[in-house]
């Protein structure tokens, strides 16, 4: 089975998207109110038979952060809304990589402060040097976050289930972009912040 529920907020704006496992404990447990089912799926246990929730909307807000948030790649491509710092582009987070600001070579360290989100063309212009050196500019100074957003994941246009559909509808055009399932649950990663752990990553500087 691999089907996937997405989770809207309390307000009916998408949330995040999660795996059949995930979805099924979320309607065993109360969290949320089913919207829209799969009929061809049914879950099944000793003492409880139900469709797979396609689509589910949390019935209490969820907090959005967790005390001391992890540094991940991740997260970091999340606290920078999977945005380039340098030409500003959203993409994909398979289109990202994260940057020294202060290069390795010339002392900076791997930390909140030093680090933001590129792609790689920005990535490889840089090579090596401080935005100034390259004579390029940062959208905005990298600070440790206190929270992290709500991200909005990425799916191809043609994977996206037709019952998603309406409660996607005026959302940003990262819904109907790029990606795959594995972007999706990968960049959805409100309520999980600090589970996902620094990559190895090519092209760091």
């Amino acid at each position: 089975m691999e089907r996937h529920t997405l989770i809207l907020t309390p307000w009916m704006s998408p949330h995040r998207v999660v795996n059949w496992q995930e979805s099924a404990f979320l309607h065993v447990q109360g969290k949320i109110d089913v919207l829209e089912e799969y009929d061809d799926e049914i879950i099944r246990s000793m003492k409880l038979a139900f469709p797979l929730p396609s689509v589910g909307r949390l019935r209490k807000t969820m907090q959005g952060f967790k005390r001391g948030i992890k540094f991940s790649r991740i997260n970091v491509f999340t606290r920078d809304g999977f945005r380039c710092q340098y030409c500003g582009v959203h993409k994909p987070a398979k289109d990202l990589n994260y940057d020294h600001v202060i290069p390795r070579a010339q002392g900076g360290q791997t930390v909140w402060e030093n680090i933001v989100t590129s792609c790689y063309p920005c990535n490889s212009r840089k090579e090596g040097r401080t935005p100034g050196q390259a004579g390029m500019m940062l959208l905005k100074k990298p600070v440790r976050p206190k929270t992290l957003p709500m991200t909005t994941p990425t799916w191809a246009a043609d994977k996206v289930p037709a019952a998603w559909l309406p409660y996607l509808e005026g959302q940003s055009s990262g819904w109907a972009t790029q990606g795959t399932v594995e972007d999706v649950v990968a960049t959805s990663v409100r309520g999980r912040v600090g589970a996902v752990p620094v990559d190895a990553v090519n092209q760091e500087r």
